[in-house]
């Protein structure tokens, strides 16, 4: 039985710009092609059984613009997993129409009549001119804009690019052009645009490795070089360049380092990047924790301590065939609101969430109820504080603790130019150790927040970190 394909865009950088209708399909694909740019967060909203595949593990092609898969390769595997009656999704990084190779994926899909549906992308060129604050058309300085490839197909002949024609547009707009940029700069210089002409680079647009560059026609090459921008990058050539010093809402915004998993802030001062620095996975054993659930009736309370306990509690209860009817009569405990929401999620309402909202503010609100000899079950992480369970302890609680999922340190962490920021923020001790380990040290004059006491303290035992603050 023959399926659909489809060939989603996943927008350019940061994994929040991939479109509402792309997400829900990818959520329920079963298997994933994705391009080695895509951002590997867009990932972590797969179903957890689906079959995630880099193209970049098919083989490579070296281009000039970088690592290319060959498109034969793609296409055999998505043909062959659509014919075992797999869901497949082919999730480009971008949009899907541009510069994407899509035609060279879709003829095969036709030849083996395959039905397929395009779905539409952030392309970079938005990305790079929103979050540079380049508008790529303005009424005063071009009315026109064009997108134009740095890198033809290696085994043309002649190029089809008319730089005479291009030099004439009000806006130019280049894609994969970075190692190209010295012929390019004598393309536009020769067939009219002048040494003075603005040019900006927009290097990871969208992502907290953002760089923006903004020079000349005369000067760009040489910064280019002193500044050592690479691929990804876009290239904007134009007199709107000019309004980046007026609209760069980003450089004039205060910026602010997340290094928790917390859903992005909006509608506060400042602009949040969000860089986990803390990756939750299941533990390799549920043995043990499994063997509390069947006898969770024998617990007074249950205090969840992160959204996370209560997820793979939940997990948990579900594989072992139980349901919420198994906790009747149990009182529950959480830290915060976050994690009184995740437990809303499965249809049930806290019986004490501490205004103050950490495990000091639980412990508050614990010492005003009896809690001599009463059994407390609290999930926890491999890594988690053990402040809060001792602290039970002395208001002479039975507490059992078992590890519900395990708390890691993120691979493949960009580098960072953490002078970029203005303001590093951390939510968690293992945020603080995981930064430690990947960056060392924060600049001077960053300011260092943190959530929670357990938090500052962890802060407080590095003065790498905190004499900054």
């Amino acid at each position: 039985m023959k399926g659909k394909v489809y060939l989603v865009g996943a927008g350019p950088g940061s994994p929040d710009l991939i479109t509402l209708r792309g997400l829900e399909i990818l959520r329920q694909a079963d298997v994933i092609i994705y391009d080695y740019l895509v951002d590997k967060r867009i990932l972590e909203e797969a179903k957890e059984d689906a079959e995630l595949i880099c193209c970049d593990t098919l083989g490579k092609n070296r281009y000039s613009d970088g690592f290319l898969v060959h498109n034969e390769k793609i296409s055999n595997l998505v043909i062959k997993k659509v014919k075992q009656g797999k869901k497949v999704i082919r999730l480009k990084n971008g949009d899907p129409s541009i510069f994407s190779r899509t035609s060279q994926e879709l003829e095969p899909l036709v030849r083996n009549k395959i039905e397929f549906e395009i779905v539409p992308g952030v392309t970079a060129a938005s990305a790079a001119s929103s979050f540079s604050g380049i508008p790529l058309t303005d009424r005063r300085f071009a009315s026109t804009c064009v997108f134009v490839t740095g890198h033809e197909d290696p085994v043309k002949k002649e190029s089809s690019i008319n730089w005479e024609k291009i030099s004439g547009c009000g806006t130019i707009v280049l894609y994969m052009a970075v190692e190209n940029l010295s012929k390019i700069v004598k393309h536009l210089l020769k067939f009219g645009k002048g040494h003075d002409t603005p040019v900006a680079i927009i290097q990871d647009a969208s992502l907290p490795t953002q760089k923006i560059l903004i020079g000349s026609l005369e000067d760009i090459l040489l910064k280019a070089k002193k500044h050592k921008i690479k691929p990804p990058a876009i290239i904007i050539v134009g007199e709107v360049v000019k309004l980046e010093k007026q609209f760069n809402w980003l450089r004039k915004s205060r910026r602010i380092l997340f290094t928790g998993l917390s859903s992005e802030r909006f509608f506060t001062k400042g602009t949040y990047f969000h860089l986990p620095l803390i990756e939750i996975k299941p533990i390799e054993d549920y043995q043990e924790f499994d063997s509390y659930l069947k006898r969770i009736k024998e617990f007074d309370w249950i205090v969840f301590a992160s959204r996370y306990g209560v997820e793979y509690f939940f997990k948990r209860l579900k594989y072992l065939e139980l349901d919420l009817r198994i906790l009747n009569g149990i009182k529950i405990a959480v830290i915060g609101a976050s994690t009184a929401n995740r437990l809303l999620d499965f249809g049930i309402l806290a019986d004490l969430v501490p205004q103050k909202e950490s495990s000091e503010g639980l412990l508050e609100e614990f010492q005003k109820l009896e809690l001599k000899a009463r059994k407390i079950f609290l999930p926890r992480s491999d890594i988690s504080d053990k402040g809060l369970t001792q602290q039970l302890k002395n208001l002479e609680a039975a507490v059992t603790t078992s590890f519900a999922y395990k708390n890691v340190m993120p691979k493949n962490l960009p580098d960072l130019d953490l002078e970029f920021f203005n303001e590093i923020m951390f939510t968690s001790p293992s945020t603080v150790r995981n930064f430690k380990k990947r960056y060392g040290r924060i600049p001077k004059g960053i300011k260092v927040s943190c959530i929670g006491d357990v938090t500052l303290k962890e802060v407080k035992r590095s003065p790498n970190l905190w004499k900054q603050s």
